[in-house]
């Protein structure tokens, strides 16, 4: 029985995907049309119709991830407490690393050639809301709001960078990193407890219970 051909449409996903698996495995320069044509099984004209070239279907590939992830933070920040939205935010990118692992290597791995978006542009978005959520919490502690902005700086930097370290550790589990993140972040040094655990709220919502 003949093979069904495949559609414009769907073969465009099928390099998007295979695309998106070869330039995590081998990032931007070691990645060639050649590689990705012969795994989708066609030529390599194929891959320049639908994308121009190797940096068109790159900028896909990465304009997707962006998407994705900048949904998941903003989503993970928009509700809560001050305390609650920090850990789910947290957990949401632990997460993404641990279920969109290829996704994150490209992003924090390689530019986007020609292109302004990237990694660091989605953590700025990041710290503007984040500094939003602790200028908040300052002003009600009576402290500076106008320090919000190198709070948030330095928390988002510190989450981002913990979560490229764990991209390849995977130890010890999401929830326990977060954890730890976020006692360091909300308690400070001087405050952290030597157990610390999520919200009971953040991990109902992680596991689906009600």
């Amino acid at each position: 029985m003949a093979r069904q051909r495949m559609t414009g449409r769907q073969r465009r996903e099928q390099l998007i995907s295979i695309g998106r698996t070869v330039f995590a495995e081998r990032g931007f320069e070691g990645s060639s049309v050649e590689e990705i044509a012969q795994r989708a099984g066609v030529s390599k004209p194929v891959v320049y119709e639908h994308f121009g070239g190797k940096e068109g279907l790159y900028a896909v590939v990465v304009d997707r991830e962006m998407i994705t992830l900048e949904k998941i933070i903003t989503s993970s920040l928009s509700k809560g407490r001050s305390r609650a939205r920090i850990e789910q935010a947290v957990i949401a990118l632990l997460t993404y690393v641990e279920d969109e692992t290829d996704g994150f290597r490209i992003l924090v791995r390689d530019s986007v050639p020609g292109k302004d978006q990237s990694y660091s542009t989605l953590l700025n978005t990041a710290v503007g809301q984040v500094s939003h959520i602790l200028g908040n919490s300052l002003q009600r502690q009576g402290l500076d709001p106008d320090m919000a902005i190198l709070y948030g700086q330095a928390l988002v930097g510190m989450v981002s960078t913990t979560a490229q370290w764990w991209l390849d550790e995977r130890e010890p589990a999401k929830e326990v990193v977060a954890a730890h993140i976020v006692n360091l972040s909300w308690n400070g040094l001087a405050g952290m407890k030597p157990n610390p655990v999520l919200s009971d709220k953040v991990i109902e919502t992680m596991t689906g219970e009600k």
